[in-house]
């Protein structure tokens, strides 16, 4: 905690009126119950305006939490955790080696609800690979429609060189999804989507951006993905995703 403590005292000097930190890494969620409740204890002490921390999770991390003790997260300020879902469907879950299941997504994340803890999910498109888009579309939207996310925000796979998977195309286990594939996954995943939410799909990955609140603006993120999906060029689309450096 020396270090945290170093970095709290440096904003303090910076932001002290500071109402919200979030916590970077890949999942500091992952902590125990008692190492978050000493941070959040930290944090308070230097910036007393603090009113949310917020973190990466992944489902996992929430499992060995009771609902008491997430109250008691809460209480201190946990809030607005992003979740890396990324599918909903078993069979990607796991292919992907996620160690989760689609009843743990509902299970866990109920549990955030139960404490009051606002999540927000992804969801990645071309996850589940050539030619499984639509189940993964499908049974995704089923499971998030029994939840409640404040967003969802959408990622579509971009594999570099470096990676495992990279090595998995490279020997044909798998097959990366067309980018006609991932934005008909994602029309699909949207027009079975029938929660209160916002979707934020703007982010490098995305070779079409939108955003919208659902149900509001259902019909016009359709409108678009129509339009990109029959106007824009495969070749195109697989252009500006092989530009893409880091995201």
């Amino acid at each position: 905690m020396t270090e945290v403590e170093e970095d709290l005292k440096v904003i303090q000097s910076y932001q002290p009126k500071a109402r919200r930190v979030f916590l970077t890494g890949a999942n500091p969620f992952v902590l125990s119950y008692n190492r978050l409740l000493d941070l959040g204890l930290l944090i308070r002490k230097y910036l007393r305006h603090c009113e949310s921390i917020g973190m990466f999770a992944r489902i996992s991390d929430i499992k060995p939490k009771t609902v008491e003790e997430l109250k008691n997260l809460r209480h201190l300020g946990f809030d607005g955790i992003s979740i890396g879902t990324e599918s909903g469907d078993d069979n990607t879950l796991a292919a992907m080696n996620k160690g989760y299941t689609a009843n743990d997504i509902i299970e866990q994340c109920k549990k955030l609800e139960e404490a009051n803890i606002r999540y927000n999910l992804v969801y990645l498109t071309g996850l589940a690979g050539k030619g499984k888009g639509e189940r993964n579309a499908i049974n995704t939207a089923n499971v998030f429609n029994q939840l409640h996310p404040f967003t969802i925000n959408f990622v579509s796979l971009t594999v570099f060189s470096e990676s495992e998977l990279y090595e998995e195309i490279q020997r044909g286990s798998f097959v990366e999804a067309t980018e006609h594939e991932r934005l008909l996954e994602l029309r699909t995943f949207i027009s079975r989507l029938h929660i209160k939410t916002t979707l934020l799909g703007n982010t490098v990955s995305n070779t079409v951006p939108f955003v919208g609140m659902i149900p509001n603006d259902r019909v016009r993120v359709l409108n678009e993905l129509d339009s990109a999906i029959k106007n824009a060029g495969e070749k195109e689309l697989r252009r500006y995703r092989d530009s893409i450096r880091s995201l």
